[in-house]
């Protein structure tokens, strides 16, 4: 039998498989878009070349990786026939990440988070129908709490159907949410709930640069347009790669619901910029709270200017990123700290060295091909 994982050539989907594969036992069968077994297996070792050597990634790869060829977009997730009665016949539980993370297109998000979902739950019936289902993990996001303005948000009263939601992202992921529940109401179904995910406690690589070139922009800003004392609730992918991992393989986790989150644990703009690094360096910055509000607005205007005038990119990503750095909330994290039995490590203690890695590489990740060892040596961490 076997854990179905979706997302897995993503950037949260690869520490989830890592974790899984090296502090856990069972098979995965992961789902992965691609038009032959050949550019699939590719994908995944350019996603998970983040975390392992090619020789450890060919080792899983013949002993307890079965890839499906697939695309949660269309029907029955993209799977033959054969494919399917296959999949469904051998998975014991679902963790489904796959996901659109896109902003600002309201289309995307309905094809990708709606649509592949509700495919996604549909394989999960299939396979509870035919042998049972152990359990469907979903891998939301804390935006589902909508607009709010310095508040800690409990787990449970984190979704309020009359509130306005940021994005498209953050309005089908809630949409998710209450189909899992409502779709599946006899299987056993846990939510994970990441924060703003930026890094890695253990090295400096990352895949993943939209966030890290936001901070690094603030970072460099001398005057500041923020609230010194405003905190921003940032965790690092390998705490939530780990929580999702074990939470997932436990017989009965203590909750249904976690937010996988820094919670009030979470450090100020003033903590976190006193504590960054650029090149070794520290950066000084003054904050103005006052331009809290008109840089968004410059933001905003700057992102529809033409394209050749080149701003319009970086404008765009701030503009998008603003509502979470600025609004002064965080997500209770208690029950996944009890759970693991720790904190994540706040960002300004392992956040230069990532700042640092975008610089020196480009904001771009130097992936290795396909029989070569990753490039990059610290993209190779001790198992954990």
């Amino acid at each position: 039998m076997s854990v179905f994982v979706t997302g897995a050539t993503g950037y949260l989907g690869s520490y989830v498989v890592t974790r899984l594969l090296r502090a856990h036992t069972p098979r995965l069968a992961l789902l992965v878009r691609a038009k032959n077994v050949a550019e699939a297996e590719q994908r995944l070792w350019r996603s998970l070349q983040l975390h392992m050597s090619f020789a450890e990634f060919q080792d899983h790869l013949r002993a307890r990786l079965d890839v499906f060829l697939g695309d949660i977009t269309e029907f029955r997730c993209g799977l033959d026939a054969s494919s399917h009665r296959r999949l469904v016949g051998a998975m014991e539980s679902v963790i489904h990440i796959a996901a659109s993370l896109n902003r600002r297109s309201v289309r995307v998000c309905l094809n990708v988070n709606q649509r592949g979902t509700l495919q996604v739950i549909e394989l999960a019936r299939a396979a509870h129908a035919h042998h049972g289902l152990r359990r469907f993990s979903d891998v939301s996001t804390t935006a589902v709490a909508g607009e709010r303005n310095g508040e800690v948000v409990q787990e449970d009263a984190a979704i309020d159907w009359g509130r306005r939601d940021y994005d498209p992202y953050a309005f089908t992921k809630k949409f998710c949410e209450h189909m899992v529940e409502s779709l599946l109401p006899h299987v056993a179904t846990t939510v994970f709930r990441p924060s703003t995910v930026i890094g890695d406690t253990r090295f400096g690589a990352t895949t993943q640069f939209d966030m890290v070139r936001a901070v690094l922009t603030l970072a460099r800003m001398r005057l500041l347009p923020l609230r010194p004392s405003a905190r921003h609730d940032i965790v690092p992918a390998d705490y939530v790669g780990r929580a999702i991992a074990d939470i997932h393989q436990l017989e009965s986790p203590k909750h249904r619901i976690y937010h996988l989150s820094a919670g009030v644990g979470s450090e100020t703009h003033a903590e976190m910029m006193a504590g960054l690094r650029v090149g070794g360096r520290p950066l000084k910055h003054a904050f103005l709270p006052a331009l809290e509000s008109p840089f968004g607005v410059m933001m905003g205007a700057l992102a529809n200017t033409p394209r050749r005038v080149g701003v319009s990119q970086p404008a765009s990503l701030m503009h998008v990123f603003w509502p979470y750095v600025v609004y002064d909330t965080v997500f209770d994290n208690k029950r996944v700290v009890e759970q693991l039995g720790e904190a994540p490590e706040p960002f300004s203690r392992y956040g230069s060295r990532v700042l640092d890695f975008a610089l020196e590489h480009d904001f771009r990740y130097p992936y290795a091909p396909w029989s070569a060892g990753p490039i990059s040596p610290e993209a190779q961490p001790s198992p954990a």
